[in-house]
């Protein structure tokens, strides 16, 4: 059992991370839109980008800060681990979360500029409706039961394809797009392109996420079982510490 990285490197590592995730999201959208003014292709090229550039991410750095990439994750794999210390301790969460928001704006900045766009134009993408809100539900609740019923299989191995693969579908069958990420959905209200968000309607999107999350960690106790005991490959922090388990064990990725 190794020891973890410095909690320095592991933020760092967040933010790095997510700012590549929204670069990707936003990016692929900038290019799709210039390429093909039919919005069904827009959405395709965007969604399979955003698979392709998860699935890397995940298996690239999960070893490191365990690939959460979303407050989301982090806030239920600290909830998950609180009584057995398996888990990020609030230090972590304090550290990690800023990381992720700044690295989402970073990324959402960085696309504008490859593109040639203004570096901070805010988003004038109105989203704002209550069935928008249900999807950002039902969206981060299934990738929250996916990622921690993952571990709990014993098949956080397979993270990486399948929650990219999970991300791709759910840009289709939720009418959001999903974004199932309070960072990314900051980060994105800072470009006024095809995957921006206006920011006021960032607030909505953040309160179903955070519903989602604690949705999605009651289907993973139903299917399961609760507590999240000790040796059933639960959610933590850290993949360094388990590197005979899989390097991705915890990844928790979110577009």
């Amino acid at each position: 059992m190794s020891e973890p990285a410095p909690l320095v490197r592991r933020a760092a590592v967040e933010g790095l991370g997510t700012a590549a995730l929204v670069a990707v999201v936003v990016g692929s959208g900038i290019q799709a839109t210039e390429l093909t003014r039919d919005v069904g292709t827009q959405l395709l090229a965007n969604s399979l980008a955003t698979v392709f550039g998860l699935g890397v991410l995940i298996a690239f750095l999960g070893p490191v800060s365990g690939a959460h990439f979303n407050p989301a994750v982090t806030l239920a794999a600290w909830y998950t681990g609180r009584r057995t210390g398996d888990g990020p301790d609030l230090r972590d969460v304090t550290v990690y979360v800023p990381a992720q928001v700044v690295g989402a704006i970073g990324g959402a900045v960085l696309a504008d500029a490859m593109f040639g766009k203004p570096l901070v134009a805010f988003s004038t993408h109105e989203r704002w409706a209550g069935h928008l809100w249900l999807a950002e539900v039902v969206a981060t609740a299934g990738l929250v039961w996916l990622i921690f019923g993952l571990t709990r299989a014993g098949r956080a191995h397979l993270a990486p394809p399948l929650v990219a693969a999970y991300i791709g579908a759910a840009y289709w069958f939720t009418s959001s797009t999903s974004f199932a990420n309070p960072a990314v959905t900051i980060g994105r209200a800072f470009t006024d392109t095809f995957a921006g968000i206006a920011p006021t309607s960032v607030l909505p999107f953040l309160a179903a996420q955070l519903i989602g999350a604690a949705a999605g960690l009651g289907l993973v106790a139903v299917s399961f079982g609760s507590p999240f005991t000790a040796g059933e490959g639960e959610v933590v922090p850290h993949a360094a510490q388990h590197p005979s388990a899989g390097s991705t064990e915890e990844s928790a990725l979110a577009r």
